[in-house]
């Protein structure tokens, strides 16, 4: 067992499934001091089993968890975070997911916004989202500061998944809600924001890969059925829940296509 008294920056949780060259894109992407951080991969039964001989990158402090069969996400992240929690202390927890880019400063830049801003504990960023099959892409510009945070997460998740980071020690040691599948980040950060004061920083900092057989796309209904679930559970303002609730199923009842050129569209004219 690794010693958790050692104390590092940075633990980076990063699935995977059967996505070898697009985790080896992200890792790739990462830059942060040596010796200040650690890499979690887990394989979520991958049918060709991610090793460390595979992924190319001797640069990188990585460590491999290894699921015999697909669990899902939820139940990876949250092997992640316990096998963190047994075996590190660490300031901050980020997470990206295979096929994303970070930019070169990504890890500085959100750690040097912590250690600014004492009383912020969650944060993510300004992000690209591109399909490399068509080339189409979009800028994503969220809110910034937590009151307004607040008030957009009864509408959408502002926490882009790969640009999150949070402080440990001002959140302690949280997991994933699995009774919100394809969603439970949206259930984790919406938790996060009535508890710790949030942030988003207006810059872009990682570039998200649109998956076509990704969560977002293959398992779009069950995912904005898990979206209502959270926003009822954890909106305290019943009228904004109310919308946000009606907001998402209007959304079900549209298809994606539609729906990206639709975001193309607004978030390029803004």
């Amino acid at each position: 067992m690794i010693c958790p008294t050692n104390l590092i920056d940075l633990c980076i949780i990063i699935p995977c499934y059967n996505n070898l060259e697009g985790l080896r894109t992200s890792l790739n992407s990462i830059h942060y001091n040596w010796g200040k951080y650690v890499i979690i991969i887990v394989d979520d039964g991958s049918i060709d089993a991610v090793t460390i001989e595979k992924l190319h990158c001797p640069q990188q402090d990585i460590k491999i968890i290894t699921n015999s069969k697909n669990q899902g996400i939820t139940i990876a992240l949250n092997r992640a975070l316990e096998f963190i929690y047994a075996n590190y202390a660490t300031r901050f927890i980020a997470r990206l997911d295979c096929g994303d880019i970070c930019s070169p400063n990504r890890f500085y830049t959100q750690i040097a916004f912590f250690d600014k801003h004492p009383e912020i504990h969650l944060t993510g960023s300004w992000c690209y989202f591109k399909d490399n099959t068509s080339g189409s892409a979009y800028s994503c510009c969220t809110p910034t500061l937590h009151k307004h945070i607040k008030r957009e997460m009864y509408f959408r998740n502002v926490f882009i998944h790969p640009t999150v980071m949070w402080r440990m020690a001002g959140v302690g040691k949280l997991k994933y809600p699995e009774q919100y599948p394809c969603a439970e980040d949206y259930g984790l950060f919406y938790a996060m924001t009535d508890h710790a004061k949030t942030a988003i920083i207006d810059e872009f900092l990682v570039t998200c890969e649109i998956n076509r057989k990704g969560i977002s796309i293959l398992q779009r209904s069950v995912q904005l059925k898990s979206r209502r679930k959270v926003v009822s559970f954890y909106g305290k303002n019943k009228f904004l829940a109310m919308l946000g609730s009606m907001k998402l199923f209007i959304l079900m009842m549209i298809p994606y296509q539609i729906i990206f050129i639709t975001k193309r569209v607004i978030y390029n004219a803004t």
